[in-house]
C-alpha cells in the first residue's frame, strides 16, 4: 500500500514491494500551458536566456549547471570583436567541472574524432573521382 506526503513543493511517495509487483497506473502530466517559458525558444522576448529551453539539453542543470550558465551567458552577452574571446576562464571552469563527471558529460577522444573525420573524407567504394583537363592542353 503506498502513501504520499507533501513536503514543500515536493511530493514524497512511499511504496511497498507489492506496489512494484503490479502494473503502474501512473499518468504522464502534460506540460503546463501557463508556463511562461513554454515555446519561447532560447532567447526570451526581453533578451534574457531561457534556461528552461529544451534546446539546451539540460545543460543548465546538473552538477555543472552553474558553470554552464556562466560560460553561456558570457558568450551570449559578449561584445568582443571575436565573440566570446573574453569568456575563456568561464569555459575553462565549465570544462574542468565536466571532466569530473565523465559519465554525465562524455567527451570524444581527439584521436577518435580525427580518425572519424579522415574516414568521412575518403571516397566510398561507390564514389568515383574523375579528373578532367579543362584547359584544353594535352
Amino acid at each position: 500500500m503506498s502513501y504520499c506526503r507533501q513536503q514543500g513543493k515536493d511530493k514524497i511517495i512511499f511504496v511497498t514491494k507489492e506496489d512494484h509487483e503490479t502494473p503502474s497506473n501512473a499518468e504522464l502530466v502534460a506540460d503546463d500551458p501557463n508556463d511562461p517559458y513554454e515555446d519561447q525558444g532560447l532567447i526570451l522576448p526581453n533578451g534574457d536566456i531561457n534556461w528552461n529551453c529544451p534546446c539546451l539539453g539540460g545543460m543548465a542543470s546538473g552538477p555543472c549547471g552553474e558553470q554552464f550558465k556562466s560560460a553561456f551567458s558570457c558568450f551570449h552577452y559578449s561584445k568582443e570583436e571575436v565573440k566570446g574571446s573574453d569568456c575563456v576562464d568561464q569555459f575553462r571552469a565549465m570544462q574542468e567541472c565536466m571532466q569530473k563527471y565523465p559519465d554525465l558529460y562524455p567527451q570524444e577522444d581527439d584521436d577518435e574524432e580525427e580518425e572519424k573525420q579522415s574516414k568521412d573524407l575518403e571516397p566510398t567504394p561507390t564514389e568515383t573521382v574523375v579528373a578532367k583537363d579543362v584547359t584544353g592542353s594535352s
